[in-house]
């Protein structure tokens, strides 16, 4: 397919007509949320014994949930697709066998381990506790289509914990369509370069987080890290352009300033932190600085709309877990009083990759948490006519520069319905099509 595309032809199209932002819809797959002073209760209700499927059936809070983002508002998360008890069960009567099994399988859908959402499916990995469990047995692993909620795989697919399967978050990169995760190895023998070095001290054989690949039709993880980090990272993202993130647990010791966000003695920003890593090596790249906003050492989520590549969503606490005790002390927050004094409280906050700037849009109703994210308008073909091509809630010169990028990828499935003007090609007549568009308003 030709790329023809001139810088020339982008320079005559820097406008800047207003737009409104549209609401951005975020889906996730349910980690856990507390609604009364029952900590990690989990919610049931029973229907009844379903004598064909030979099982009970129970309807769990477990599912896809999706939330809309607008402005510094986050509505309650709400399960999509939503179980509704009479569609398959009526006057003590099941009425729809296939419908209960269904609605009973979202009680697998616990990615306590990891999750993702590549392509039309998820993929849940849920570590088994107990002594009972085998460590030959240790991992669950579920496949889902992310639309339906469907179980596709056998609920009894199990991987053992040599295999490598926890991590602080999995996420497909565009540009190879490879899915990346950052994985928790554990008894990994460390490489020479690293052992020989003369300020080594410790064991050759240790565990810790690397960026690895996994392939989700086997599950086989393959590290790429030349050794390991020992941060408390708790999520991890990939933008459009490839560029991979993490953020990392982030305990305060610091005071709270005028502007909600927390600081140290010097006056710095203290808190969570946002690390840039290599795809490539696996090594960090870059820390971007502290968030200013606790969170804890608990699973978290993050993501980015294909629209814009400079803005992180995470799904985080929204403290440490500490804080004054009625005796003036900072000290951990008691868990028999978390309902009042916000101990698991959650929200949903906004990472400006180019200035390092974290804000917190709101706090999520109920203190949902997510095993994974996405923002739902990504999964369909981006309709770059809408003007605000990169989602920053404005029409100007900048959405021509991401509308360029997009056109100029070697890779044919990340243009984003390039070919706006429909003659099958990619040429500066689509930049074209789109210039007269912006120019009349920007509207759909």
């Amino acid at each position: 397919m030709t790329k023809k595309v001139t810088l020339a032809i982008l320079a005559i199209m820097a406008l800047c007509l207003s737009a409104n932002a549209d609401p951005i819809k975020i889906k996730g797959v349910y980690n856990n949320n507390r609604y009364d002073d029952h900590a990690d209760h989990w919610y049931s209700t029973y229907v009844g014994w379903n004598s064909t499927l030979g099982k009970a059936i129970f309807v769990v809070e477990n599912g896809i949930y999706a939330m809309e983002v607008e402005g510094n508002t986050v509505t309650t998360p709400e399960k999509e697709p939503a179980v509704v008890i009479s569609d398959f069960y009526s006057n003590g009567q099941f009425t729809n066998d296939a419908m209960a099994l269904w609605a009973s399988n979202f009680n697998l859908m616990y990615g306590n381990s990891g999750a993702v959402k590549a392509g039309d499916r998820i993929v849940t990995v849920t570590s088994r506790s107990g002594d009972e469990v085998e460590d030959s047995e240790r991992f669950a692993v579920r496949k889902w289509n992310a639309e339906t909620g469907d179980l596709l795989n056998s609920p009894s697919e199990y991987h053992a914990k040599s295999e490598w399967l926890e991590s602080a978050g999995m996420c497909v990169n565009p540009k190879d369509n490879k899915v990346y995760g950052l994985f928790y190895l554990t008894d990994v023998q460390l490489p020479d370069e690293i052992i020989n070095d003369p300020d080594f001290f410790g064991d050759s054989i240790d565990s810790g987080y690397a960026i690895c690949t996994i392939d989700l039709d086997n599950m086989v993880v393959t590290p790429i890290t030349p050794g390991l980090y020992y941060d408390n990272f708790v999520t991890f993202a990939i933008n459009s352009e490839g560029r991979a993130f993490a953020m990392t647990a982030g305990s305060t010791a610091g005071y709270e300033g005028e502007d909600g966000k927390f600081y140290d003695v010097n006056g710095n920003l203290t808190g969570a932190h946002v690390i840039e890593f290599d795809l490539a090596s696996g090594l960090i790249l870059n820390d971007l600085g502290a968030t200013g906003y606790c969170s804890q050492a608990k699973r978290q989520s993050a993501c980015f709309s294909m629209k814009n590549p400079n803005k992180m969503y995470w799904n985080g606490f929204v403290n440490s877990g500490m804080g004054y005790n009625d005796y003036g002390n900072w000290a951990p927050l008691p868990d028999s009083n978390w309902l009042n004094n916000g101990k698991y409280d959650t929200a949903l906050y906004e990472v400006d990759l180019t200035t390092g700037e974290t804000t917190r849009i709101a706090k999520i109703d109920n203190r949902f948490s997510f095993s994974c994210m996405w923002v739902v308008e990504d999964d369909e073909p981006i309709n770059v006519v809408d003007g605000d091509v990169n989602g920053d809630g404005f029409v100007t010169s900048a959405d021509i520069t991401a509308l360029y990028n997009w056109l100029l990828n070697e890779d044919d499935s990340a243009i984003v319905n390039g070919d706006q003007n429909k003659d099958g090609d990619i040429t500066t007549g689509d930049v074209t099509y789109v210039y007269n568009i912006l120019l009349n308003g920007g509207s759909k």
